[in-house]
């Protein structure tokens, strides 16, 4: 049987650690969520088998974990582009032209939704409510910079820019 050390470098292990200290020992399944944000930040995505390792870490079920990791679209269940976007298509958004920014996206790319351009450079994927209805169409770059008003010229030129540019873990 594998041992959690086989899943995570000791680097992976003090920073979940960093997180545990924040809670009562008796609470650990209260990290998860940064513990899968780590996950995620060092591998890209988060495989069954580091969700596995995980639960054993913070003492929790698998399927504990499973389920806070499938609940959040900010976690990926597979490996994605260098560039991950996310455009919300929630009601509000696409009242505001998100559906035609999404639509605009995979013309531009080339792909579909849930795809991935062939060049492994950017996954582009619908999302759910942002938090920034007012600033619609919306999108997150890799889970962390929200771009607003995202008219198809502005969607242009951040493809355009991100072409050239080097993901920032």
């Amino acid at each position: 049987m594998n041992t959690t050390l086989d899943h995570f470098s000791q680097h992976t292990l003090t920073r979940f650690q960093h997180e545990l200290d924040k809670y009562p020992s008796d609470q650990k399944q209260s990290a998860v969520i940064a513990c899968l944000s780590i996950l995620q930040q060092e591998h890209g995505y988060v495989s069954p088998e580091h969700e596995k390792a995980l639960a054993q870490v913070l003492e929790m079920p698998v399927m504990a974990v499973h389920e806070v990791f499938t609940f959040y679209n900010m976690f990926n269940q597979q490996p994605v582009g260098q560039f991950k976007i996310n455009v919300c298509t929630n009601l509000p958004c696409q009242l505001r032209g998100g559906q035609k920014a999404l639509e605009h996206l995979c013309q531009k790319l080339g792909v579909g939704v849930g795809e991935t351009t062939a060049d492994g450079k950017f996954t582009l994927q619908p999302g759910e409510c942002m938090g920034a209805c007012a600033d619609a169409p919306v999108l997150l770059v890799n889970d962390r910079n929200m771009c607003s008003f995202m008219s198809h010229d502005k969607l242009d030129q951040l493809i355009d820019g991100l072409q050239q540019a080097e993901a920032k873990p």
